[in-house]
């Protein structure tokens, strides 16, 4: 009796609460429709990977359990795009994780409002254009016989570079690329988190005789790293995202060797090829990894005294 009297009473609250907060839900409805749309809808489709499915008569299509799976594991290509995915992914994590959080303490420092919000545009302009227009503008400037950067090097005594299609030259392409590309994004986040930080601390620290770099390393760093912690466990659950679109509209068959990954390869076995219950054993498998990585790097999180993102 008194179980039901709490339940009635929580559910008329909640319902209080949601009457009271309805322009806050809706303006999250456009989210959660996104969310629910082409990321819950689209999971039905994961039973093809234990299917021989049939495209042209779908009833048919025999069950067949984890055989794609055997199939994509010892498959000869997968260790070598497994290795790629995760090298292409690492090396991003590992040179671009850290520039935003050096740039947004740099901006902090900036004291020109002029000059912070100029820097402010060129360093996030690059996040909102596509990767179609930034592959056109690479291609440009890296074309071996005219683009700009080979030119620079021609000047400064050095010999041209195909960075297309040179396998020792394309990775580091990508990664500088993407870093170029993701890292106003970031600059975002932690400077907003830096500009909740109490001023007052700065003031005391003034007082006490701390200059600047004792106020980032003591007071700026600390505030923010619950910042930087959520950011990194989000990117442990791309560790498997090496950047489709990308590599995929700049990579080519001579780079395959060190640039074909797990979505490429899923476009590539699945849409060119129509092998559907292979390919989708593999985006499969990636997301397992991801969500494992999350869950992973969460727990680790807490155990260690931060906070996690659930």
């Amino acid at each position: 009796m008194n179980r039901g009297v709490a339940e009635h009473s929580k559910g008329k609250r909640i319902c209080k609460d949601i009457i009271r907060d309805k322009w806050l839900y809706f303006l999250l409805l456009p989210g959660v429709v996104f969310f629910l749309v082409f990321r819950y809808m689209p999971m039905v489709g994961l039973r093809i990977a234990f299917l021989d499915y049939n495209p042209f008569d779908p009833a048919s299509s025999p069950f067949v359990g984890f055989d794609q799976f055997k199939k994509l594991f010892t498959s000869i290509s997968f260790p070598k795009v497994f290795w790629n995915t995760l090298k292409i992914s690492m090396l991003k994590s590992f040179v671009g994780f850290p520039v935003p959080i050096i740039l947004a303490l740099l901006l902090n420092e900036v004291s020109n409002l002029k000059f912070k919000k100029f820097t402010q545009t060129v360093l996030y302009l690059p996040h909102f254009i596509s990767w179609v227009i930034m592959a056109g503008l690479i291609r440009s400037f890296a074309n071996p016989t005219n683009g700009l950067i080979n030119v620079l090097i021609e000047q400064l005594g050095g010999k041209s570079i195909d960075f297309l299609t040179s396998p020792s030259a394309f990775v580091p392409l990508l990664i500088i690329t993407e870093v170029y590309k993701s890292m106003g994004w970031g600059t975002i986040i932690y400077f907003a988190a830096i500009s909740g930080v109490d001023e007052q601390l700065y003031e005391s620290a003034s007082i006490d005789g701390a200059n600047r770099w004792h106020k980032v390393l003591h007071i700026t760093l600390p505030a923010i790293k619950p910042v930087i912690i959520i950011v990194f466990i989000l990117n442990l659950g791309n560790i498997l995202n090496a950047g489709f679109e990308q590599i995929f509209l700049l990579y080519s068959p001579l780079v395959y060797d060190v640039a074909d990954v797990i979505d490429t390869f899923v476009y590539r076995m699945g849409i060119i090829g129509s092998d559907y219950s292979f390919s989708t054993a593999a985006g499969l498998f990636k997301s397992v990894v991801a969500l494992v990585m999350i869950v992973g790097a969460n727990k680790l999180a807490k155990r260690v005294g931060q906070e996690g993102i659930f």
